[in-house]
C-alpha cells in the first residue's frame, strides 16, 4: 500500500504528460506559471485544453497540526464555515451557485493541511474566483454564534458517523496517543474531540482563522481551458485587495522515538474480529529515507509472495490479508502494520506471526526483479493520475506549499526510482528491527482473552447516548460579537455574469459484433498512452441459486487466484510486471473483468485477461481461503450499522423470495454450504458471448481493437445461457415503519423508501430530474433541513437506482441518535411537501446543474467507459446525453409536480431505523405509523423483549 504523500507523487507526475520507465531518469518537465501577489498569494497557472472545464484549487498551509490541546478540530471546523456564506456570498448559496453552474466543489482537511476545490465549465471560471476570494478576504463579518453552533453539530455529526458509529473508528485516536507525546502536533486527530468542539468560543474560532487563512498562507491552482492573461486580470481584482495575514513559519520536522514499547487495547462495540496495530515512528514527507521505507512496505506486505502474507495469512491462517505502509506527513511520520484477524484468533499470535514475517524476509531476503516489479506499477499510475483537471490542481497546490515548487516533482520522482536494494536493508535495520513500537489491540465486547499480552486498557471516551434531543446543552451563550462590514474597492455582492456555456461534443462511438455474439463498444481517445477496457456478462447475483447465494460473488475472487498456466503468485507477478491492473467484481445483474493498461503493454494485458476469462485454475487450497475470507467479510459487514441498513431495507424491498433481496456477498448459512464444484457448474452454465460485451476507451483506434478481440470468436463459442423468472413485488399499500436494535449505536441510520422504476422504464431519467431539488445533490431540501439547518446529520440524500429490474426510490441519512424521531418526521413532512410541486427557481437550478454539468462529463477513460456501459447495457443510443438534455431543458413546473405525485408516495413507503432502541424505539409511535416492527440484523421479525435480551448479553 502507497502512503498519501506517494499516490500525491504519481498524480503530479502527469502533468508533464512525459513518459518514464522504471529504472530510467525521469527528465520530467511541468508546463506551468507561478507568480506571486504582493500580498503574498501564491498563483499556479496550468493550461490544458482538452476539455473545456477549469479547475480551481486553493491550498492553505493549516491543518490540525497548527492547533493547540484543548482547542483540537479548529482547521476542519473552519473547512465546513467556509461553505456557509461570506460577506457577499449568501447562506449555502457556495455550493447552489456552483453546482448550477454545472461544477462540483468540496474541500478537505488532514493533519497537515486545507484545501478547497471547484471543477466548472469554463464559462463559469470567473464565479469561481469571485466565491473564493470572498471567503477568503470577506469571511470574518458572517462568523457569528449562530453559524458557529450549526457548524458544531454538523462536525459532530461527522465525527459519530466516520469514527464513533463504525468499527475500529478510535484507532488511530489510540495510536497517535501512543506514537506523539503530548503537545506534539499530530497527539490529536484532526476532526478533534467532541468536548474541544463544544467548548470552542466564537472568539477562539476568529483568531484562528485571523492567523492561518491569509493570502501569504496559500497556493492558488488554476488549471484547465483558459486565457491566460484573462485570467491574471480576474486573479489580480478579485484576490489583489485581501490584505496580508500575520506571517507564519513552516512547520519543522518534529519526528518521534520511542524508548519502550507502548501496548494498549480497547473493546470495541462495533467491532466483530479482534485488529492489531503495529507502529513504528520513522520520517516525515521528502526525507530519503521515507522512499525506500514505501517500498519496503510493498516488500513484506503486498503480494502473495510478500513475507506477511505468507506467514499471516497462508500459512498460520489468523487473517485473511495483512496490510504494511509508510504514512510519511509533514513534520513525523509512521510505519504501520495491520492485521484484522479472524474472530477466534488470539492477537499474541499475530504479533508473533509479524516477528515471523519479518524473519522471513531478514532470511530470504528479495531479489532486483522484485523491485523493478514494484517500479514497473508506477508509470501507469502517472497517468491514470492525470486523467482530471482536479489531480492537477491538488497536486500543483500541495507540491508547492510543502515542497517549495512544483519543480521538484522531478526529485520526488526520481528519489523513488533511485531506491536500491541496499535502501531498503538500511531503513529496516534503522526503523523496523529491533525497534520499540506502539501496539494496539481492538477487540469485539466482552473479548478480552483475545488482546494481545501485557497490553494495557486505553482510556477511549465515548458519547452517551440521549433519549431526546438537548438544544441548550453545551452551547455556547456569549454574547455577539458586533463585526463591522469588510470594505471593497467595488461591489463584490454583483455576481459576475457567465459568459456562453461550452459546446459540449459527445465523443464518437464505435461499435462491433463477433461472429459469436460478443458485442464490442470503443471509443478512441489519444490524450494518454493508457487503455481502459472491460467485460461485462450478464447473470451475477441473478444466476445465483437462492439456496447457495454467493456463488458469484466466490467466482470472482477465485477467477483472479491463478489460471490453468499459471499459479497464483506467478498470475499476480505477471500483472505487476507489466505496470497494468486486471480486476474482477461480481453486481447483482453481472459480473465484470476489468483492466487498465499501457497502450504499449496492451497485447500482453489482454493476453492475461484472455487466459483469466477461458482458463481458470479452480486451486482447492485457494478456495478454502477466499471462502473463509468471503465468511470474515460477512461477519465484519454486520457490524457496521449502515451496512446494516442498506441489507435490511433491500430485503423489505425485494422479499425474502426474490433473489435481489440478497446481498452478492451472501449469507453465512448460504456460502458455507458452497463448494467449489458448485462455482465450475456456474461458469460452464453462464459464460457466453452470447450474453457478454466488451467496452474499451483510450488510445486504441477500432481496428486494432477489432483485431485484439478477434481471436474470442474461435476460442470462446456462444451457449444459451437461461434466466430464471422472479415477481417484482409490489409496494405496500400503506407505509410500515421497522426498526433494527444497534446497542448504544452513536447515530441512526434511516432509510425510507419503497420499489420503484427500472431504469428502461420511460419515467425513469424524468423522475430523476425530479427528484434533483429533493435530495440529488448538497443543495437538495432534504440536506439544507437536516445538515444546513439542524445540524443533525453529516449528509442525506435521495435517488431512484434502477436497473433492468426496478429498483427503489430511497431517501437515506445517518443522524445523531438523539434526534431520530425528528429527522424521520422531518423527510416524511418534506416528502409530502415535495409532492406539491417546487418554484420555477429550484426548476431553473435543476436544470442549470443537470445540463452544464456535461461539460465534465466525458473528461476521464473511467467516465467514457461508464458511457459505453450505459449504452451495451441498456441499449440506448449513443447520443442518449444530448436526447437528457432535452428532457431536462423542456421539464415545467406542471410536469415535475405529476412526477412527484406519482413517484414520491410516502404513505405507501418503508420506514427504517438501525440504531439504539432502547432509547430511540418508543417516541417513533409520535410519526402517526404505528408501533415499529422490530428486526433482527438479518431483516427477521423480533420482539422487543428478545432485542432487550440481546442487550444484556
Amino acid at each position: 500500500m502507497l502512503s498519501r504523500r506517494f499516490l500525491a507523487v504519481l498524480t503530479l507526475f502527469l502533468v508533464s504528460g512525459i513518459a518514464l520507465v522504471a529504472g530510467e531518469k525521469s527528465g520530467l518537465k511541468i508546463s506551468y506559471e507561478k507568480y506571486t501577489l504582493p500580498n503574498g498569494l501564491e498563483v499556479i497557472l496550468h493550461e490544458d485544453k482538452s476539455d473545456p472545464i477549469v479547475g480551481v484549487a486553493i491550498q492553505f498551509h493549516v491543518g490540525s497540526n497548527r492547533e493547540e490541546p484543548g482547542r483540537t478540530g479548529f482547521a476542519h471546523l473552519f473547512e465546513h464555515m467556509l461553505f456557509q456564506e461570506s460577506q457577499h456570498v449568501g447562506q449555502d448559496q457556495f455550493f447552489k451557485k456552483i453546482q448550477e453552474a454545472g461544477g462540483t466543489l468540496n474541500g478537505g482537511t488532514w493533519f497537515d493541511g486545507t484545501v478547497y476545490y471547484e471543477v466548472v465549465p469554463k464559462n463559469a471560471l470567473e464565479t469561481v474566483l469571485w466565491l473564493e476570494s470572498d471567503r477568503m478576504g470577506w469571511l470574518l463579518s458572517t462568523v457569528t454564534q449562530e453559524a458557529l453552533a450549526n457548524q458544531q453539530d454538523v462536525v459532530q455529526n461527522e465525527k459519530r458517523q466516520r469514527v464513533d458509529n463504525r468499527p475500529y473508528g478510535h484507532t488511530n485516536y489510540v495510536v497517535h496517543k501512543l506514537l506523539y507525546p503530548e503537545g506534539h502536533p499530530y497527539n490529536w486527530q484532526v476532526i478533534g474531540s467532541l468536548e474541544d468542539l463544544k467548548n470552542a468560543t466564537l472568539e477562539d474560532v476568529r483568531n484562528f482563522y485571523k492567523k492561518w487563512y491569509g493570502p501569504n498562507n496559500a497556493t492558488m491552482v488554476i488549471a484547465g481551458d483558459f486565457d491566460k492573461n484573462e485570467v491574471k486580470k480576474l486573479v489580480e481584482k478579485y484576490f489583489g485587495e485581501i490584505k496580508r495575514g500575520p506571517e507564519v513559519e513552516k512547520p519543522r520536522p518534529m519526528p518521534v522515538s520511542l524508548s519502550e514499547t507502548k501496548r494498549a487495547f480497547h473493546e470495541d462495540n462495533f467491532a466483530r474480529s479482534p485488529e492489531l496495530n503495529m507502529v513504528y515512528p520513522t520520517v516525515e514527507q521528502f526525507n530519503k529515507d521515507s522512499y525506500a521505507l514505501d517500498i519496503l512496505a510493498e516488500l513484506l506486505s503486498d503480494g502473495k509472495k510478500a513475507p506477511l502474507y505468507k506467514v499471516i495469512v497462508e500459512e498460520k491462517k489468523l487473517a485473511p490479508s495483512v496490510s504494511a505502509y509508510q504514512n510519511s506527513m509533514e513534520i513525523a511520520g509512521s510505519f504501520r502494520v495491520r492485521v484484522r484477524a479472524f474472530p477466534d484468533k488470539n492477537l499474541t499470535d499475530v504479533e508473533k506471526a509479524i516477528f515471523e514475517g519479518f524473519a522471513r524476509f531478514e532470511k530470504d531476503g528479495f531479489t532486483e526483479k522484485d523491485l523493478s516489479r514494484i517500479k514497473a506499477g508506477l508509470e501507469t499510475q502517472f497517468y491514470n493520475g492525470i486523467s482530471s483537471i482536479l489531480g492537477k490542481s491538488f497536486q500543483l497546490a500541495q507540491y508547492n506549499e510543502y515542497a517549495g515548487s512544483p519543480d521538484f516533482i522531478t526529485q520526488d520522482i526520481q528519489n523513488t526510482l533511485d531506491v536500491t536494494s541496499d535502501d531498503v536493508w538500511r531503513v529496516y535495520n534503522t526503523y523496523i528491527k529491533g525497534k520499540h513500537y506502539v501496539l494496539t489491540s481492538f477487540v469485539p465486547k466482552g473479548k478480552v482473552d483475545l488482546v494481545a499480552e501485557n497490553s494495557e486498557r486505553f482510556p477511549v471516551v465515548e458519547e452517551k447516548i440521549t433519549a431526546t434531543d438537548t438544544p441548550a446543552e453545551n452551547k455556547q451563550t456569549a454574547a455577539k460579537i458586533d463585526v463591522p462590514k469588510i470594505p471593497s474597492s467595488f461591489d463584490r455582492s454583483v455576481e459576475p455574469k457567465k459568459g456562453p456555456a461550452p459546446e459540449v461534443k459527445i465523443p464518437k462511438v464505435w461499435t462491433h459484433t463477433l461472429k459469436n455474439g460478443l458485442r464490442v463498444y470503443g471509443i478512441e481517445h489519444n490524450e494518454l498512452p493508457l487503455v481502459n477496457f472491460s467485460m461485462s456478462l450478464k447473470g451475477g447475483l441473478l444466476l445465483d441459486d437462492p439456496e447457495k447465494v454467493g456463488v458469484a460473488n466466490l467466482i470472482t475472487d477465485m477467477m483472479m487466484e491463478g489460471t490453468k498456466n499459471k499459479t497464483p503468485q506467478e498470475l499476480e507477478e505477471a500483472i505487476d510486471e507489466l505496470g497494468a491492473s486486471i480486476s474482477m467484481y461480481t453486481t447483482r445483474e453481472s459480473i465484470v473483468i476489468s483492466a487498465n493498461t499501457l497502450s504499449s503493454k496492451l497485447k500482453d494485458t489482454w493476453g492475461l485477461f484472455r487466459e483469466i476469462l477461458l482458463e481458470p485454475r479452480w486451486d482447492e487450497k485457494e478456495f478454502g481461503r477466499v471462502k473463509a475470507q468471503t465468511l470474515e467479510s460477512i461477519n465484519r459487514r454486520g457490524a457496521n450499522p449502515s451496512v446494516i441498513a442498506s441489507n435490511v431495507f433491500n430485503r423489505l424491498l425485494y422479499g425474502g423470495d426474490h433473489i435481489l433481496g440478497y446481498a452478492t456477498i451472501g449469507t453465512r448459512e448460504s456460502v458455507e454450504k458452497i463448494a467449489l464444484d458448485d462455482l465450475k457448474a456456474y461458469y460452464d452454465r453462464n459464460f457466453s458471448p452470447s450474453v457478454a460485451y466488451i467496452t474499451v476507451a483510450g488510445n486504441i483506434s477500432r481496428k486494432d481493437a477489432i483485431k485484439l478481440f478477434d481471436d474470442l470468436e474461435k476460442s470462446w463459442p456462444a451457449k444459451q445461457v437461461d434466466f430464471p423468472q422472479y415477481d417484482i413485488p409490489k409496494p405496500g399499500d400503506s407505509a410500515k415503519l421497522y426498526f433494527v436494535d444497534v446497542p448504544n449505536a452513536k447515530q441512526s441510520q434511516l432509510r425510507v423508501g419503497y420499489l420503484a422504476l427500472p431504469y428502461t422504464h420511460p419515467d425513469y431519467y424524468p423522475a430523476t430530474v425530479m427528484n434533483y431539488k429533493l435530495g440529488g445533490s448538497f443543495s437538495g431540501v432534504l440536506n439544507l433541513i437536516l445538515r444546513e439547518e439542524k445540524g443533525y446529520t453529516y449528509g442525506a440524500r435521495s435517488g431512484f437506482s434502477g436497473s433492468l429490474y426496478p429498483g427503489p426510490f430511497t431517501a437515506s441519512t445517518g443522524v445523531r441518535s438523539n434526534v431520530t424521531y425528528e429527522s424521520m418526521q422531518i423527510i416524511k413532512d418534506e416528502l409530502e411537501k415535495y409532492r406539491q410541486g417546487i418554484s420555477e427557481a429550484d426548476l431553473e437550478f435543476t436544470k442549470n446543474a443537470l445540463i452544464l454539468a456535461n461539460a465534465r462529463r466525458f473528461e476521464t477513460l473511467g467516465a467514457l467507459l461508464g458511457m459505453l456501459g450505459t449504452i451495451a447495457k441498456y441499449d440506448v443510443p449513443h447520443d442518449y446525453v444530448k436526447q437528457r438534455e432535452r428532457i431536462v431543458r423542456t421539464m415545467t413546473l406542471d410536469r415535475h409536480r405529476e412526477l412527484a405525485q406519482k413517484y414520491i408516495v410516502p404513505d405507501r413507503m418503508i420506514y427504517l431505523v438501525v440504531g439504539d432502541a432502547k432509547t430511540q424505539a418508543p417516541r417513533l409511535k409520535e410519526l402517526g405509523l404505528g408501533e415499529p416492527i422490530m428486526l433482527d440484523k438479518d431483516g427477521e421479525p423480533v420482539t422487543m423483549s428478545e432485542t432487550s435480551s440481546k442487550e444484556g448479553e
